[in-house]
């Protein structure tokens, strides 16, 4: 673990200190930079396995780092922490490929988690259009509106009002991950998982449903399911569910 260098770029001194020894109790290497431009002119750009970049900040701020970094097709994971949470500014880091967006103060676990996931995405482009996303609720809008959002995350996106439309498609074999909702007349997102697993189709399924009940939860993801989200839920949250499903389904990871 000592190999990857978590770099840190904050104008607070404090936040800086903080954060950098935080991530060192986590057995990582740290680096700590008071701006963007002394970041970027440091030597510590192709070293840096993560970077944690506060939002704002005098000169270059976090999302113009992270704009430069894509324009210059560096892919370094981006978290950003900020003591200034709009749901603009969120979208909009998160749609460029943050791997996450926290806002000040947040928990070690948060901070710890977020990292984690960076060091799993690392080298890896979750966000290719060539990911099918396949779609599988009864109500036409909610298909419509999960499906618009799937594709501004840069995903292509196919959605199915039924389990058996779905399973009569053409898009089996395409989709790297499904979003299913629980509740559906006729073969149900829990039938429809048992039917996929029997038939050894791994494909990492999502379950959404505005009707979170503890039972459901447990069999879904006692059967393998990446997530169980109840509605409303975000885009930041659902997107970080599709990238993980991504990570399962072409590493073969398995989930808890």
């Amino acid at each position: 673990m000592a190999r990857n260098l978590i770099s840190v770029i904050d104008d607070d001194e404090s936040v800086l200190r903080t954060t950098t020894r935080l991530i060192e109790s986590f057995g990582f290497r740290a680096a700590a930079f008071d701006s963007a431009e002394n970041f970027l002119s440091a030597g510590q750009l192709n070293d840096t396995s993560c970077l944690i970049v506060d939002v704002q900040m005098p000169g270059m701020n976090g999302l113009q780092l992270q704009r430069q970094l894509a324009a210059a097709d560096c892919c370094i994971p981006i978290i950003f922490i900020t003591a200034y949470d709009d749901k603009e500014t969120r979208r909009r880091a998160m749609q460029a490929g943050a791997i996450a967006f926290l806002g000040k103060p947040f928990s070690d676990e948060q901070l710890l988690q977020s990292i984690r996931l960076a060091l799993q995405e690392s080298g890896e482009d979750a966000g290719a259009a060539g990911n099918l996303i396949s779609i599988i609720a009864y109500d036409e809008s909610a298909r419509r509106s999960t499906a618009r959002l799937i594709e501004s995350f840069g995903f292509s996106a196919a959605a199915f009002e039924s389990a058996e439309s779905f399973l009569s498609s053409a898009q089996l074999e395409c989709s790297a991950c499904l979003i299913v909702d629980v509740r559906m007349p006729g073969k149900n997102a829990l039938q429809l998982q048992s039917q996929l697993a029997a038939a050894d189709c791994r494909i990492p399924i999502i379950f959404i449903t505005a009707h979170d009940d503890n039972e459901s939860r447990r069999r879904a993801m006692q059967a393998g399911a990446v997530a169980f989200l109840g509605k409303p839920f975000s885009g930041e949250q659902l997107l970080q569910w599709i990238r993980s499903a991504l990570r399962q389904e072409k590493g073969g990871l398995k989930t808890t």
